[in-house]
């Protein structure tokens, strides 16, 4: 009977944080729809030029590394693959239901260090830089699994950036600093 009490008690608080914890996720997610999210692909959407897995980390607000974006196929982190095509990039995050960024969509390409709550060696996350269907300014980071193929991808996505985006494409954060230091 002593260890009855605080069990219960301890239960108690646990259920407690994990509702407030549920009930923050949806007043995120119903504050970030009116942002949209990604675009209908085109019924017939051109051959991928590049491929490359990916494990994806997170969406924010252009240039807030630190204000995550809840987007429908993009709110949570998990392993994916990123598709560049002339007509835009296809990201397929496992458990989600694939975004399609148009190309005129697209705002830039570069490295960054740090999104959200997670921190890498420096310009270990892919940036890429869009606006949403609902015409928010959005940057999603992803950290590309084979190396090797980042400088693929990242000369992929340039090659199809609308011609004013392709200057300072590589800027990690249009606002702040250019490197966290940890």
């Amino acid at each position: 009977m002593d260890k009855l009490l605080p069990t219960i008690g301890i239960l108690a608080v646990v259920i407690v944080v994990l509702l407030l914890a549920i009930m923050g996720w949806r007043r995120r997610m119903r504050r970030d729809a009116p942002a949209g999210g990604g675009y209908t692909a085109p019924a017939t959407l051109a051959a991928p030029t590049t491929t490359a897995d990916v494990l994806y980390v997170a969406t924010t607000k252009a240039g807030e590394h630190l204000e995550r974006l809840a987007l429908p196929g993009l709110a949570y982190r998990g392993k994916g693959t990123v598709e560049v095509s002339q007509d835009g990039v296809q990201l397929r995050v496992a458990g989600e239901q694939p975004v399609f960024v148009p190309a005129a969509a697209l705002s830039g390409v570069g490295a960054a260090t740090v999104a959200i709550d997670r921190v890498v060696e420096r310009d270990g996350l892919l940036r890429l830089g869009w606006t949403t269907s609902g015409g928010a300014a959005a940057d999603s980071y992803f950290r590309v699994v084979d190396p090797a193929g980042r400088g693929a991808l990242t000369a992929a996505i340039e090659s199809i950036l609308p011609g004013d985006s392709a200057q300072g494409s590589t800027n990690h954060d249009r606002t702040g600093p250019k490197n966290w230091e940890v």
